[in-house]
């Protein structure tokens, strides 16, 4: 595989809803890095399988993942409990990972040439996807807090749900995410911890910012 050299590439790692997706977009349009939310692959897949069960096998898949351009998975309801949970399932599934990983490694080394390099964020990237990144984080905050913060996204959106169904679904997928015996959700013993539970978006990123400027400036 092609890889781009004197790139900067950052990994993230965070349960749902922690504020990991808004933090990387925030660093990615900063320091001009491709950005990709891995967990939309995932949730992508679910989608497919929602939609075309009869049509579900590796190589429908593989067909999708292929000719997928990211920025149609912002065309796309993946927000929804039911894509989550499915999604959560298909993440196990050998076969589809090893599809998935493939896709995103490429992104992360390899990103368009405009970018200056890649930020992902994920369940595994600073272990798996990206485990030389130049800087790893593990991003996380209260259940109630991030369950909140997932309530007031789907109510934006005008979908129709509780804030207790929300707080289910976030430690139903905390306990599979973190439990799955493939690439489980984890915090590296070279992660920087980020507790957002305090933190608005603005001052999430400038204590990211601070750390990745004190290292880059040197």
């Amino acid at each position: 595989m092609f890889k781009r050299k004197n790139i900067l590439k950052i990994a993230i790692d965070s349960p749902a809803a922690a504020g990991a997706g808004t933090l990387a977009k925030s660093i990615s349009k900063n320091y001009n890095l491709f950005y990709l939310d891995t967990g939309k692959i995932y949730r992508f897949i679910a989608y497919l399988k929602i939609k075309f069960p009869k049509k579900f096998n590796n190589k429908f898949i593989k067909s999708k993942i292929n000719s997928l351009k990211v920025k149609d998975l912002s065309n796309i309801n993946l927000l929804s409990d039911e894509v989550g949970t499915e999604a959560s399932i298909i993440s196990k599934i050998k076969s589809i990972r090893k599809m998935v990983h493939s896709f995103q490694i490429n992104l992360a080394y390899n990103p368009p040439k405009k970018y200056k390099g890649s930020c992902l964020d994920g369940r595994d990237i600073t272990y798996n996807i990206v485990p030389d990144a130049d800087f790893k984080f593990y991003v996380t905050a209260n259940v109630k807090i991030r369950a909140l913060r997932r309530y007031k996204e789907l109510k934006s959106l005008k979908k129709k749900v509780t804030y207790s169904e929300v707080l289910k679904s976030i430690k139903k997928r905390d306990k599979s995410d973190k439990n799955r015996k493939i690439s489980p959700l984890k915090k590296t013993k070279d992660s920087i911890l980020i507790n957002s539970s305090k933190l608005d978006r603005r001052l999430c990123f400038l204590k990211v910012k601070k750390i990745i400027d004190r290292k880059i400036n040197i």
